[in-house]
């Protein structure tokens, strides 16, 4: 199976749009219900090559009754002129005999992480990362499952893709970022996403743990250069990575929950990553989680994704690639084919490409050759 990836002002106003999606021989796209800040290029659009998402929004409408009571309700998306972009694309596509999911970015959000502090990770210095809310607080998790709830039942889609179902860490998110030059190593990156915000520290202290201690050794380690978290944090790994895998679990399974209450028989994928330490968009997941599929990001050397899709393959569930069809990969039909013969080898029961919008002609015609490969 195929799926593109798209955003609903690649479709909206465009009247070629869903049959230039069709034509690549993709089986649905995925249509951002839920995302996060972002500047697009449209190259396709007869209307615009630009889109300025200046904020986090909820492209599905959001209604005031759903959202009352809530802390944390989404912005909307003032730079597009429908009240349903997410409906109005979802039709499009579906007139032209494709299937929609609803790509759902939940923890990414810096329009709320700014206005409520609090509600943020938190390293272990005390600094806040503003583009990741933390699910340990109990306003993120009724933002996630309200969130959850409007897309399923407002959005009607014909299955639900999880982003960011998890607390993002120190990468992925800086605006005009500046930090790669400090050469942090992947176990330093992993220490720096820890949160030390008052929800976490509760969680910490509540299972025995001396926060002082841990905030100690995680900054000693970011300074240091520890061969692996667990070196850094010595015998409290084994708790902390048990907290942090709890976190995410507890909010898949109230995610899942929430749709599968709305619609019983709905398939739903997460975005994923089997490493516990985990820091970005594709969460951290264990053993006999239950959702459809488990996707894995594809967009390093292949032989890092394959081993990564691998992992995921042990965890039970079916397995999708998301692969990257922009650059620096080539534009070519042949590079893209043998991406996604390794990935279907390496596990993957889907292919998802990224991203029908953002992607040149040229793309678009090299995707087309790899999707019919």
């Amino acid at each position: 199976m195929n799926v593109i990836y798209a955003y609903p002002w690649d479709i909206a106003g465009d009247p070629g749009a869903a049959a230039r999606l069709k034509a690549l021989g993709v089986d649905a796209v995925a249509l951002a219900a839920s995302y996060h800040t972002t500047r697009a290029a449209t190259p396709a659009h007869p209307a615009h090559r630009l889109v300025e998402a200046r904020h986090a929004a909820c492209y599905v409408p959001v209604r005031e009754e759903a959202w009352k009571g809530n802390r944390l309700v989404p912005g909307t998306p003032s730079w597009m002129d429908s009240a349903d972009p997410f409906g109005e694309a979802r039709d499009a596509l579906r007139a032209a005999g494709l299937p929609v999911q609803a790509w759902t970015v939940l923890t990414h959000n810096t329009l709320l992480g700014s206005a409520n502090p609090d509600l943020v990770v938190t390293n272990a210095f005390g600094e806040i990362y503003p583009y990741a809310l933390c699910p340990a607080a109990a306003d993120v998790r009724d933002y996630c499952r309200t969130l959850v709830h409007e897309v399923v039942e407002v959005g009607d889609p014909d299955a639900l893709i999880l982003e960011a179902c998890g607390a993002l860490g120190f990468r992925h998110g800086g605006h005009h970022e500046k930090t790669d030059g400090a050469d942090w190593s992947p176990a330093q990156v992993a220490l720096l996403s820890l949160c030390f915000c008052a929800a976490c520290v509760r969680r910490y202290e509540a299972a025995g743990l001396d926060v002082a201690e841990v905030r100690a050794r995680v900054r000693a380690g970011v300074d240091g250069a520890p061969g692996s978290v667990e070196d850094a944090l010595g015998d409290l790994a084994g708790a902390m990575r048990d907290l942090r895998t709890g976190l995410a679990g507890e909010l898949r399974d109230l995610l899942l929950a929430e749709a599968r209450a709305v619609r019983p028989d709905l398939k739903i994928a997460l975005h994923a990553n089997a490493d516990p330490w985990a820091t970005g968009p594709f969460a951290t997941v264990a053993e006999g989680v239950d959702v459809d599929l488990l996707v894995g990001n594809c967009w390093n050397a292949p032989e890092v994704d394959e081993a990564g899709l691998r992992a995921l393959g042990r965890l039970g569930p079916r397995v999708g690639a998301y692969v990257l069809a922009l650059p620096p990969r080539p534009a070519d039909g042949a590079a893209l084919s043998f991406l996604a013969e390794a990935y279907t080898a390496a596990g993957a029961a889907e292919i998802h490409w990224y991203h029908g919008g953002l992607a040149s002609a040229a793309r678009l015609k090299a995707i087309t050759e790899a999707v019919r490969r």
